[in-house]
This record gives structure tokens, sequence and C-alpha cells, in this order.
């Protein structure tokens, strides 16, 4: 296997995951990351501490996400693939914790990528504070402060309106009310 193989295989997943996070659209994910790996076949061999790699591509698919960002003006508000969003609710077994999970990946893809980009990096790609610095091109004190700002929106937003409530009564499951009370 090649280099650029074994490079692929190492952080193809991850860096999808966090071009989701970001462009929220699957197809605008795949090429983000698509794009990144072709700047890499061209430009990667310039980089001289293989073991920066990882930070590089990271940084390399925000800058992308961010040009294509600029290019487009607007892109789609739509909510975190649902895909995502099962994958992370499958690890749970119990249905109110599912369902807070699914409410803050939600709430995760309503914040401004200035803090949607640190959180994510930070809680689902687990980046230090520096390597996130670096990737996103930012002093580090505006890494933790902009992570810190997050996880207070998240939270607030977490606490009007919790997963756990429905939204009305067509939101509830006859299963989910058996196994909780009969």
């Amino acid at each position: 296997m090649s280099e650029f193989e074994e490079l692929v295989d190492a952080h193809y997943e991850a860096l999808y995951r966090f071009a989701l996070s970001l462009a929220k659209q699957r197809e605008t994910a795949a090429d983000l990351v698509q794009q990144t790996f072709c700047i890499w076949a061209r430009k990667g061999d310039q980089l001289r501490d293989r073991s920066k790699a990882k930070t590089w591509l990271f940084t390399t698919l925000h800058r992308e996400f961010l040009s294509h960002a600029r290019r487009r003006r607007r892109y789609a508000d739509g909510e975190l693939t649902e895909e995502l969003i099962e994958r992370t609710g499958a690890e749970e077994d119990d249905p109110d914790r599912q369902l807070d999970g699914q409410r803050a990946l939600e709430l995760l893809g309503e914040l401004d990528e200035t803090f949607r980009a640190p959180i994510t990096l930070f809680y689902l790609q687990q980046h230090s504070y520096k390597e996130i610095a670096e990737i996103l091109d930012i002093p580090i004190g505006t890494v933790m402060s902009r992570i810190s700002r997050a996880k207070d929106m998240l939270k607030k937003r977490m606490t009007q309106e919790p997963a756990s409530a429905p939204k009305n009564i067509l939101q509830l499951q006859p299963e989910h009310l058996r196994k909780h009370h009969g």
C-alpha cells in the first residue's frame, strides 16, 4: 500500500465527519475531503515533518470549506445528516439519552461555523487545543474561548427545549411509553 493510500485510510473518515459538521451536506463534505486529498497529492511532499500530516489535512479541509463558503456566499441550512445522527444515537440504549444526543447534534449544526468548527474538532475529532489552533489558524486562547462559548450556547439551547420533551403529542412513541410506564 502506498503512503498516499495509508494516509487516506487513516484519515478519511475523521476528515469526512469534520467536513460534514461544517458543510451539513453529504455531497459537499465528500467534495471537501476529495479536494483536500487532491491538494495533498499536489503539495504533500512539501511537508517536512510527516507527523504533522493529520493537522495539515484538517487545516487544508477547513480552508477549503471557508473558500467554498465564500464562493457560494450561502450554503444550505439543512440539518446534520441522518446518517451522522443515527450513528451517534445507535451507541446509546437509553431512548432519552438518544434523543438528547440527537438534539445536541441538531443544535451543533445550528451553531455559527465560528463556534461549530472548534467544538467539533475538540469533542468529535479529539484534537488538542494546540492542533485546533493550527487547523483553524487562530490563537489557542481563541480556541478555548470559542469552545467555552459554544458549550454555553448548546447548554442554554438544550435546557430551553430538551429533546426528551416532545414538541407535540404526535412525537410520542407508544413503545417508548410502554417501556417506561408499563
